[in-house]
């Protein structure tokens, strides 16, 4: 047989591949929706990937720091929020403005948020199916944060409400106004027979048991919070390669979130935050199934 018989044979030569895109090293940070990130301790443990889950600070620093040490390839960060915690998201970004200028330069980017609002309603309405109705009460508990990221709860507990199949939805928050009890009497005042709680956060719907009220577990599986983690690093290394790191972006997180400021009377020079610049983000909720969540009140 000759070569050329021996290459027909053996059929086409294959053509050369590119080679794969490195994996990244993947930082969690974490703010009151995790405890600082404590709440993260298992998906950090559980997923190889996932180099470090930390408090958005100092802390956050160090953890960069040692997963850019610990690697030649890139670094993403993901602000660990399910959609009530901008400051989380600019308060990264402050922490890894000046690691990107030095030893980040090129291989260090910080994702979109894990979640949104709109998320949160989703999955929500998701954790709620479970628990029982009509008669039933599904009570969203959090740990206390600020008065407009509590405030914020109630708007999104009100929604669930909405687009749900329970009569009573209700707000409580671990340290807060109105506490985890307040809030299960208030749902057992309204009528409801049963009470679920369901956590807005990364956390126990309950850290210790409340008696009359059914632990309705995790907000999200394991899994599901991986995959949104996998996505969103996924999204960032795309933006990444074209040389977007997304900090620029994340600084303005809190834009447009607290006090409406007015300048009083007389002060009817009415300005516009509107940038008017692209952060060149255009990934909407392109993070497939992994989400586990539904939009379903967008469309009624």
């Amino acid at each position: 047989m000759t070569v050329r018989q021996a290459e027909t044979a053996a059929g086409p030569t294959p053509a050369p591949t590119s080679a794969p895109a490195p994996a990244a090293t993947v930082v969690l940070a974490g703010g009151h929706e995790s405890d600082g990130g404590r709440d993260l301790a298992a998906l950090v443990e559980r997923e190889p990937a996932v180099h470090a889950a930390a408090a958005a600070g100092r802390a956050l620093g160090e953890a960069v720091r040692s997963a850019l040490a610990a690697t030649d390839g890139p670094v993403c960060v993901v602000p660990m929020t399910l959609g009530r915690d901008p400051k989380l998201v600019a308060d990264t970004a402050r922490a890894l403005r000046w690691l990107a200028a030095g030893e980040g330069r090129g291989r260090l980017a910080l994702t979109g948020a894990f979640g949104g609002k709109d998320h949160l309603v989703g999955w929500l309405r998701a954790a709620a199916s479970a628990a029982p109705g009509p008669d039933g009460a599904v009570l969203v508990t959090a740990p206390a944060a600020g008065p407009f990221e509590d405030a914020d709860l109630f708007r999104i507990a009100r929604l669930v409400r909405q687009y749900g199949h329970h009569r009573w939805v209700e707000v409580a928050f671990a340290g807060g106004d109105p506490d985890l009890a307040e809030g299960a009497e208030r749902c057992r005042l309204l009528g409801a027979r049963e009470v679920t709680a369901v956590p807005a956060s990364f956390g126990p719907a309950l850290r210790t048991d409340l008696p009359g009220v059914r632990d309705g577990g995790p907000l999200l599986r394991p899994s599901a919070i991986a995959g949104v983690v996998a996505a969103r690093t996924a999204a960032a290394l795309h933006l990444l390669g074209h040389g977007e790191d997304g900090i620029l972006a994340g600084l303005d997180a809190e834009h447009g979130h607290g006090y409406a400021h007015s300048h009083g009377p007389g002060g009817d020079h009415s300005h516009s935050h509107g940038h008017g610049h692209s952060h060149g983000h255009g990934h909407g909720h392109g993070h497939g199934a992994a989400d586990g969540h539904t939009h379903g009140h967008a469309h009624h």
